[in-house]
């Protein structure tokens, strides 16, 4: 397996459906949903038992950031973990709603754009070490990440000057340049601020903010595993041929409102290829270095498998063989399917709903399970796993300290704080204990921490 510590940041749009009752603001129902996390963490900035972080962002947006992984599959059970958990908030909300003659719904999307053309992320951090030319780095993942969206691209109805088209990406209008270390006000694919939440000297972290949020289990694991390896290629430091794009903001939004693979797009250079050319290329190379460094076995080799599908399923004009796993393939058979039978164009609001129901997590109300029950989008992870994974951290990381400390501090009634990096007890501030490696399982000072908390 790859061995690198992978984190996802997702941001959730909320909404109110307030039917025959009054109606809510969203910073009303923002404040009900996390009143359960206020009156036990006293915050809406709170780590929980499996080493995620829960909070509540900028704008009303329900967030959650994984704990460390190292496993992809443990990847995609603690993000599933934190659907639970807002889905539980969200289930307890309501009860607070009904307790005052309030009837209305509400809704999670796991999306990345609302009704007024705001944008929403998915972020992505991988763990890379420091000795890295980041300059270089960056500039050969661009090309990767730009046509990437053909793999992982969560698909949306967009509304254009030739009228409605599913396009492929919901991020890419949204992506303002290539890399920056502003990541609100231009809004890059690749946000350089250096914050490794690691011992700096010999870790940086990646923070990628191109991506879709997805909802397909297919499309996160094709994402961050294909990802992982092309970074685990470019950490080599071979000469690699360059594939620099001209405009790389031009070329994201081209390929995602042309949606067919075979987008052209202008090089440094001078030179014009296809995106499917560029991802070719990648996959390519990611595929014989994963066969010289003996991990192409296993999950890595599924990927690839899933990979090579995908690609060839774009060059072939049919995405018939990945309908039941990738969002872009799935969301496009379910819409158009559906305003094929009902006689609707892409623009009505019956297939926005639908497009809507797709994203949402609140119970009950989403689609993603029911298709996963019909056999209709492949599920990857164990459900029990998943439920587990709401209190036990993944493996491997200093998410089991960071969790076995907030057990044992909570349990004994303590004040605490924690973060990324640091455990702390707050009424004595000079027991803190400095976590700087992210893969570290045990500590002496954290062990003999949490065995006096323990008592």
């Amino acid at each position: 397996m790859i061995t690198r510590v992978i984190g996802l940041e997702t941001e959730y749009g909320l909404a109110y459906d307030a039917g025959p009752t009054r109606p809510q603001t969203t910073e009303e129902v923002a404040r009900r949903l996390f009143a359960p996390v206020v009156e036990w963490g006293r915050s809406t900035n709170v780590f929980l038992l499996n080493g995620s972080r829960l909070y509540l962002d900028v704008g009303s947006h329900p967030e959650v950031a994984t704990a460390e992984c190292v496993d992809p599959l443990e990847l995609l059970e603690q993000d599933r973990a934190g659907v639970l958990t807002l889905a539980r908030l969200v289930s307890t909300a309501e009860d607070s709603l009904r307790s005052e003659g309030l009837e209305g719904k509400i809704h999670l999307f796991r999306n990345n754009v609302d009704s007024a053309g705001n944008s929403f992320g998915c972020h992505e951090n991988y763990l890379i070490p420091r000795r890295l030319e980041y300059r270089r780095l960056t500039e050969q993942l661009l090309p990767f990440l730009v046509t990437r969206q053909l793999l992982s691209g969560a698909g949306h109805v967009a509304k254009t000057e030739d009228g409605p088209r599913l396009v492929l990406s919901q991020r890419a209008e949204h992506m303002w340049e290539g890399v920056s270390a502003s990541s609100t006000r231009s809004r890059p694919m690749i946000n350089t601020r250096d914050e490794p939440h690691a011992d700096a000297e010999r870790f940086r972290r990646l923070h990628v903010i191109v991506g879709d949020t997805n909802m397909a289990e297919g499309s996160t694991l094709l994402k961050t595993v294909s990802t992982s390896l092309v970074l685990s290629l470019l950490e080599t430091a071979r000469v690699m041929p360059s594939w620099a794009i001209a405009n790389p903001v031009k070329a994201l939004r081209d390929i995602s409102r042309d949606a067919t693979g075979s987008t052209l797009v202008t090089l440094a250079d001078g030179r014009t290829v296809t995106a499917l050319q560029i991802q070719e290329y990648f996959l390519e190379a990611a595929s014989a270095h994963a066969a010289a460094e003996g991990i192409a076995e296993g999950l890595v080799a599924e990927v690839l498998g899933l990979w090579r599908l995908t690609l060839d399923a774009w060059a072939g004009g049919d995405l018939d063989a990945v309908n039941g796993t990738l969002d872009f393939a799935a969301k496009r058979e379910l819409l158009t399917r559906y305003a094929e039978r009902q006689g609707l164009a892409l623009d009505d609001p019956r297939v926005a709903r639908l497009e809507l129901a797709y994203h949402d997590v609140a119970p009950e109300a989403g689609l993603r399970e029911s298709l996963e029950a019909r056999g209709l989008l492949r599920r990857f992870t164990d459900p029990a796993r998943v439920e587990a994974a709401q209190d036990t951290p993944p493996s491997g990381t200093r998410a089991q300290l960071r969790s076995r400390f907030l057990a044992a501090a909570r349990g004994a009634g303590v004040e605490h704080q924690v973060d990324w990096l640091h455990l702390k007890l707050t009424q004595d501030p000079g027991r803190t204990v400095l976590l700087p490696d992210p893969f570290a399982t045990s500590d002496a000072a954290a062990e003999a921490l949490i065995d006096e908390l323990l008592g």
